[in-house]
């Protein structure tokens, strides 16, 4: 199992959940429980998962009838931390 890349897909299933599939948070939660000592069986459900995951590619989440519109608005308080003088960014999709 040395050479099976169990952490780098179980990273990608978490970009995926938290980007386009939030659905499947449950089962990524406890298949990287196992992440530093993986073994067989949790590899065969991660394939599981990326088989289910392919075979329900065009399936999405759909508010309202209408066209789908994506607005976008972002802001930043440039002075916010005058100890860091780090800036505060933040955002708002609709």
């Amino acid at each position: 199992m040395k050479k099976v890349p169990y952490a780098s897909v179980v990273e990608s299933l978490m970009y995926a959940m938290v980007c386009t599939r939030s659905y499947i948070g449950y089962v990524v939660q406890v298949v990287s429980r196992y992440m530093r000592n993986p073994g067989r069986e949790h590899w065969a459900t991660i394939k599981w998962i990326l088989q289910y995951l392919k075979g329900n590619s065009s399936v999405c989440f759909r508010f309202g009838s209408g066209k789908p519109l994506l607005e976008g608005y972002t802001i930043e308080d440039m002075p916010a931390d005058v100890h860091t003088s780090r800036s505060t960014p933040g955002y708002v999709m609709t």
